[in-house]
């Protein structure tokens, strides 16, 4: 077991009550031509967003996927990793018809794929906390029936397209302290992450584990969750606002990953799918900056794993698909998300963006999370 773990779930939850500071309730954009800033109750501090500054785009070999105009399963054959594309593209249609189906990066899903078949609607947060969203907010009953309120508005917002719900537990939670080992970052119990799946079985629901690793790296925190992450329903989310890779401190500077981090995890995942002859896992990468994601174009594809690129920005509407535009659209992956701010997205008079809108985005997201 790894000697930086308290001792007990009651300490750690005792220590998330008293003291664990809700990281990414504080997240704030700023216009395209402003410091980006990102409030974090972290220390009684705030950390500050890099300026945007585009990278000249590299041409990549890419594999592309078409959603057919009927939802069907998807029975690839493809072996071979693929590199990130540079725009998303779309197939011509006759012009009679209302939309043009939407062509994916990468490798035909395989069996068992959720995307881009369903549309996945998380809830974000920590049980142990009810700072750090949603999902630790509320009693466990409440808080489900808010996540059947949601997928009920997106069912009927895109009846074509099935939602499936999902529970996203922060399991390493980056700290503003070094803590045990000078990690700056607390891991959370297996305890924690067991009540989270009992949560998650009563509303047949997937889980994503999040990782937020501190000056810790995803070698040293992502092997110990192989044990869930075998689990048909689990998949892996990283943080790259808090991987510090340079000595700095969790929110006082926005952390990276480089792409070089998420072949890292996509490879992990791709084992563990092979080794336990799963269907294809997620992969979802939160990003609300230019540099919090480098060399993307480097990123592999893999027939395996899922990668969904995460606008995790809070704001008004106008600067939340601005920061879609700028950071997911423009520099894609393979498939996308959005986030919802409960709390912070209505701050200054401002308000929630609805699933409509939400839907108006181009590429439309597949994993939308509310915090």
């Amino acid at each position: 077991m790894n000697s930086f773990l308290p001792l007990t779930h009651e300490a750690i939850k005792r220590f998330m009550l008293s003291h664990l500071p809700p990281y990414s309730l504080r997240k704030r954009l700023k216009p395209a031509t402003a410091v980006l800033v990102a409030a974090l109750l972290l220390s009684s501090s705030s950390c500050t967003q890099d300026k945007e500054a585009h990278s000249a785009s590299l041409p990549a070999t890419t594999e592309k996927y078409e959603l057919p105009a009927k939802a069907t399963d998807g029975t690839a054959t493809a072996s071979a990793d693929t590199l990130a594309p540079q725009s998303p593209t779309v197939a011509s249609t006759p012009a009679a018809a209302p939309e043009a189906p939407t062509v994916y990066p990468g490798p035909e899903p395989l069996p068992g794929a959720i995307l881009p078949h369903k549309r996945i609607l998380a809830y974000y947060g920590n049980p142990l906390s009810k700072r750090m969203g949603i999902l630790g907010e509320y009693p466990v009953e409440e808080m489900l029936n808010r996540l059947d309120e949601e997928v009920a508005n997106w069912t009927k917002a895109d009846s074509l397209t099935p939602v499936q719900p999902a529970l996203h537990a922060i399991v390493v939670t980056a700290q503003g302290h070094p803590g045990r080992g000078d990690k700056y970052r607390l891991r959370m119990t297996d305890k924690m992450i067991e009540d989270v799946l009992e949560m998650a079985r009563q509303r047949d629901a997937i889980v994503f584990l999040d990782v937020q690793v501190g000056r810790s790296t995803l070698p040293e925190e992502l092997p110990r969750l192989t044990q869930f992450l075998k689990l048909p329903n689990v998949h892996l989310g990283i943080d790259a606002e808090f991987a510090m890779k340079e000595g700095e401190v969790p929110g006082k500077k926005i952390g990276s990953f480089d792409a070089e981090d998420i072949n890292y995890a996509t490879g992990l995942l791709a084992d563990i799918t092979k080794e336990y002859n799963l269907p294809p896992k997620l992969l979802i990468v939160h990003r609300f900056t230019q540099r919090m994601i480098q060399n993307y174009q480097d990123i592999k594809l893999r027939p395996e794993v899922q990668v969904v690129m995460h606008m995790d920005g809070w704001g008004p509407p106008a600067l939340k698909k601005d920061t879609y535009r700028r950071f997911i659209a423009k520099e894609p992956v393979q498939f996308t998300g959005f986030k919802v701010f409960y709390k912070n997205d209505t701050r200054n008079n401002s308000r929630l963006m609805t699933p409509e809108e939400i839907l108006k985005l181009n590429p439309k997201p597949l994993y939308i999370q509310y915090q």
